[in-house]
């Protein structure tokens, strides 16, 4: 099981938005298929046939829990985790 995959179970658990790594975040969005675009301390990620667009700022090294919670639900209501997306 690789990082990124721990990362995933975690964040669909829903048990630690608080206790995501934005580094380990980025990495998994990247691994799904997500395009990367950087503004500032903005991390802009979009995907072709998803529809939502993805904002995340780091925040002391974590990422913010309620876009943990954003990214959980655009992974769940596009099932991106089965088989990588």
């Amino acid at each position: 099981m690789t990082r990124d995959d721990k990362v995933l179970i975690l964040i669909l658990s829903g048990k630690s938005d608080a206790n995501i790594s934005f580094a380990d975040l980025r990495s998994l969005l990247i691994r799904l298929g997500f395009s990367e675009r950087i503004r500032s301390s903005h991390h802009i990620f979009t995907k072709d046939g998803v529809e939502e667009i993805l904002n995340l700022q780091p925040k002391v090294g974590k990422a913010k829990p309620y876009q943990v919670k954003q990214v959980r639900n655009v992974i769940s209501k596009y099932r991106l985790g089965d088989s990588d997306g």
